[in-house]
């Protein structure tokens, strides 16, 4: 409240367009409790390989981001990642923040598709029974089981929880910036396929085997910790890039929580990519074939990419709210 002309002028703000409807409240409530409580399964996971292994903080940190430096626990680079990013929108999604919505759903379809991809290897009476022989075996399955359950918990309850933004909410956003980073992110996933595609032909993988090891945990046994492999991760890329750059680039939903963790989770991959390539001076070497050349250029490409999605996301003159009388808001095209 302020005095003006001998009265009073209200000047709080109204209500904030990135907080959740009362009426969805419990949904998002779901939602954190649900990806906190699986991402402090796999932080668990984290800290006692680490104790296992006896790494120190310096070489756990340098192991990190060198993938050269050797394993630092059971987990891989993808489920350090995933554990960041669930932490993440946990915390998003109790706080009641709209963001939260598109990105829980995108995590909870990768922890399905992770948790299903085990239920298969499970149909094999063999890779049933290594989970006996394991010492970790019980713990392993018990996280897969609460990955499936965390899944399906936050699609049940954030689907229907759902809440169109007025036509001066974010439509700058949904209408160009969006596209841009839907773009980006299409471009991406096209060229990782044709490198996989190129993989896969030039006989030196099985492209059978490899396809079968995506979705059948028992072609890749990992019974004693919940990790997926690295031809997993490769789909799961490339499902994302494409299916999150199309909805991305159609404008009519607000995909920025979803643009924004999965470009940080393939922004520290590709970072981490980058420097196995200082440390063992590919730069140099790529240089010297065009298959090189043109793997350098993708993994240029993708570290520029995904920042300026980074860029694009997090920026506060790309969202403005409902009733803003910024200057930069009322003056943008639609």
């Amino acid at each position: 409240m302020v005095m003006q002309d001998g009265g009073l002028l209200d000047v709080r703000p109204g209500a904030d367009p990135g907080r959740a409807a009362p009426e969805h409240s419990g949904a998002y409530l779901a939602t954190g409790l649900a990806l906190g409580l699986y991402a402090g399964a796999l932080v668990a996971w984290v800290v006692t390989g680490v104790a296992d292994a006896r790494v120190g903080p310096p070489a756990f940190v340098e192991g990190l981001f060198n993938p050269l430096a050797g394993p630092v626990g059971a987990l891989g680079p993808q489920e350090w990642a995933l554990a960041v990013a669930l932490a993440a929108v946990a915390g998003a999604a109790l706080a009641q923040r709209t963001l939260a919505r598109p990105a829980a759903l995108l995590l909870a379809c990768l922890v399905l598709a992770r948790s299903l991809r085990e239920g298969i290897g499970l149909l094999h009476p063999g890779y049933r029974s290594a989970y006996s022989f394991e010492p970790l075996g019980g713990w392993t399955l018990a996280t897969h089981v609460l990955g499936l359950l965390a899944g399906l918990v936050v699609l049940c309850v954030l689907l229907p929880a759902r809440t169109e933004p007025g036509p001066a909410a974010g439509a700058w956003w949904r209408g160009r910036l969006s596209r841009i980073c839907g773009v980006l992110f299409l471009l991406a996933g096209l060229v990782q396929a044709a490198w996989t595609v190129r993989l896969l032909t030039d006989g030196t993988k099985g492209a059978g085997a490899w396809l079968a090891g995506t979705v059948d945990a028992a072609v890749l046994p990992s019974a004693d910790a919940p990790v997926t492999g690295p031809g997993f991760a490769a789909l799961t890329a490339i499902t994302g890039w494409l299916v999150i750059g199309a909805l991305a680039l159609n404008g009519q939903r607000d995909m920025r929580g979803a643009l924004l963790v999965f470009a940080s989770v393939q922004l520290y991959l590709t970072v981490r990519t980058v420097v196995g390539y200082a440390v063992t001076d590919a730069f140099s070497a790529g240089t010297h074939s065009a298959e090189g050349t043109l793997d350098l250029a993708t993994t240029a490409y993708l570290l520029a990419a995904m920042t300026s999605v980074l860029v694009l996301t997090t920026g506060r003159a790309f969202s403005p709210c409902q009733g803003s009388t910024h200057s930069w808001a009322r003056t943008r095209p639609e």
